[in-house]
């Protein structure tokens, strides 16, 4: 037993009875206390694991006892949240887009037809808020959805199809008020124009007055393809066929091109005029996100019946998770990041990891409850039939797959991305994450600054542990400690004693961003663990702390400073999304069961409903 063992072996008074039978005086005592005192801090401050780690040493978070009361009262802090954002809201700004929280006015950047309002409408079904409910839909039964054609003015089609057009749905589903349905379906009329490409795919923008398009002929992958779940819920319950055809034309076009030289999975660019991939670029960030987050709930949203998009969920994740998801070389997190292509196989990482792509975790996660991936013969799927048509690098991709569990992978990838996304903010003096980050390589002397960028493919890494017997934690799921730098080390470099955090901050802002908590919830209600919902409670106290101001709650400019400077600016999705997925996490009732609805890509859950025999029929579905 070494001395500095001592402390913790024996009881403070046993220590000094123990030195007085020794026949040490009280100096003896004293100047001995001194220097266990000092080898006891010496111990927790450079041994003890609960000080910072060096790369590669494992971070253990201590256990939670968070009691059921403790949640509910989280709960009810998240809900003061939102009715102090609401209510700002409602005094500042009212009828115009969003709130200004910092000068208290508002600002019309979404047609301005009220979007926090419309945008909030479930959120506040879901915390009991009725009295605002009910002022909300009377504002939504007297709007006016359409634009003076003299003004120039096109609703830009995907975000007021998420954000409105999915809002009064699911506000509708919820509360079962006609009024909210009606106005979804004058919506979604006056937005059908957009459809009026030569590919069927929607353009940028449409004016709701004249029904004019307006946009460029090549179309970004999230824009064209994240209007299927809000189509098609609108026409079951209209009971419109047209609003159907739109929506599976969209599925039908993807599903048809040709994705030979990009493995299986959507590029982020498109012909509106020709519906094919104009671009080998790939992401799950800006541009991409939610066209891959619609192929998954597309399917599950018709009661699993809309197999083209389920095969094209399938192709478009093994993709990503063989050649997207990478290892940071120091502290081996794992991340994702976009690719391009030269069309002949050979792709360029960038090795970006946006938080737009931590909506990731939540979906993969998602596809790992609800579809049978660890046996994919059971729903008539092979990943080697799937490969067929693609490079021979990708079948070889695939082939490899197919002998793992594939449930197991999407869950593995789904908590270490998820892991990544939280490191990402608590590595800030701000607890709250960046808008961008760029993952720095191992030093090389012959580039400019000694800099590479990047880490080591996963798949790799997943190969050679597989290789090597598959024992201990896959790579990429083991937690590190948050490295938190100084300002000095901001500037000059950490210390050559600590750790690297082997990143660096490409934009500095949080723009009250719901991505990272909208995964911890999923993840939370998939697994049963109550980490996610912690780190949700800490990165909820960062936002309070942080973002708050007299009338709502602001973006800021840089995590790296705290107190963190603010800006005039709080998105709809704020209400919408952020405090709406807290809100669901600390609850212990599961008000949005995960078989029962999906969430569209703004957070609003639409439930799951089975085709009718008449509309099968009536409607060609297969």
């Amino acid at each position: 037993m070494s001395i500095a063992d001592l402390p913790r072996v024996y009881p403070l008074a046993q220590l000094l009875v123990f030195l007085r039978h020794k026949g040490m005086t009280a100096r003896h005592i004293a100047f001995g206390a001194g220097v266990l005192f000092f080898l006891w801090a010496s111990y927790h401050t450079f041994f003890s694991p609960q000080s910072f780690s060096f790369p590669g040493e494992i971070y253990v978070a201590p256990p939670t006892t968070t009691t059921p009361e403790t949640w509910r009262y989280r709960a009810e802090q998240v809900k003061a949240a939102f009715i102090h954002a609401y209510h700002g809201y409602e005094l500042h700004a009212w009828k115009s887009d969003e709130l200004r929280p910092m000068s208290g006015t508002g600002q019309n950047n979404f047609n301005g037809w009220g979007v926090t309002v419309i945008d909030s409408l479930d959120t506040m079904y879901l915390m009991g808020l009725r009295d605002e409910f009910d002022r909300a839909v009377r504002f939504v039964e007297h709007s006016n959805f359409t634009q003076p054609a003299s003004q120039g003015l096109y609703a830009p089609f995907f975000e007021t199809v998420i954000r409105y057009l999915g809002g009064l749905l699911s506000a509708y589903a919820l509360s079962r008020d006609t009024i909210l349905l009606q106005r979804a379906d004058d919506l979604g009329g006056l937005l059908s124009p957009a459809f009026g490409t030569d590919s069927g795919f929607p353009d940028f923008g449409v004016s709701t007055s004249t029904g004019e398009r307006r946009g460029p002929p090549i179309g970004i992958l999230a824009e064209i393809a994240s209007c299927q779940l809000e189509y098609t819920y609108l026409a079951k319950e209209t009971g419109k066929k047209r609003y159907f055809d739109l929506a599976d034309n969209v599925v039908k076009t993807l599903s048809h091109a040709n994705l030979s030289n990009v493995g299986g999975m959507p590029p982020t660019r498109w012909s509106n005029t020709l519906g094919t991939p104009f671009d080998t670029h790939l992401s799950v960030g800006a541009q991409a996100d939610s066209a891959h987050e619609y192929l998954l709930k597309q399917y599950l949203l018709t009661a699993k019946t809309d197999r083209k998009s389920l095969e094209m969920y399938i192709r478009t994740t093994t993709h990503i998770l063989t050649n997207l998801f990478y290892l940071s070389p120091t502290r081996h997190f794992l991340y994702v990041t976009d690719t391009t292509g030269n069309g002949h196989g050979v792709t360029r990482p960038s090795h970006t990891f946006e938080h737009l792509s931590c909506f990731l975790p939540g979906l993969l996660a998602l596809g790992a409850h609800t579809l049978p991936l660890s046996d994919l013969a059971s729903i008539g799927i092979n990943l080697n039939d799937l490969a067929k048509n693609l490079s021979p690098e990708s079948k070889i991709d695939y082939a490899k797959m197919s002998k793992y569990n594939l449930r197991d992978v999407h869950l593995w990838a789904a908590e270490g991305l998820a892991q990544a996304c939280y490191l990402t903010y608590v590595d800030q003096p701000s607890g709250l994450g960046p808008d961008e980050i760029v993952i720095y390589g191992t030093p090389d002397r012959s580039k400019p600054n000694n800099q590479v960028l990047g880490g080591e493919r996963w798949f790799d890494a997943l190969e050679a542990w597989k290789r090597s017997g598959g024992r201990g934690t896959p790579p990429g799921l083991t937690p590190t400690a948050p490295v938190v730098y100084t300002e000095k080390e901001r500037v000059y470099g950490p210390a050559k004693s600590r750790p690297l955090r082997d990143y660096g901050i490409r934009k500095t802002g949080y723009l009250l961003r719901p991505e990272t908590l909208e995964s911890f919830y999923i993840l939370h209600r998939v697994t049963g663990d109550s980490r996610w919902r912690e780190h949700g409670w800490t990165i909820f106290k960062s936002i309070v702390k942080q973002t708050k101001t007299p009338s709502g709650f602001a973006s800021i400019r840089n995590v790296q400073l705290s107190p963190a400077i603010q800006q005039d600016d709080m998105p709809s999705y704020f209400t919408a999304e952020t405090l709406k997925y807290l809100y669901l996490m600390f609850t212990d009732e599961d008000l949005i069961p995960l078989d029962k609805y999906v969430f569209n890509t703004e957070g609003h859950p639409l439930p799951i409903f089975e085709w009718s025999p008449q509309e099968k029929s009536g409607w060609n579905i297969s």
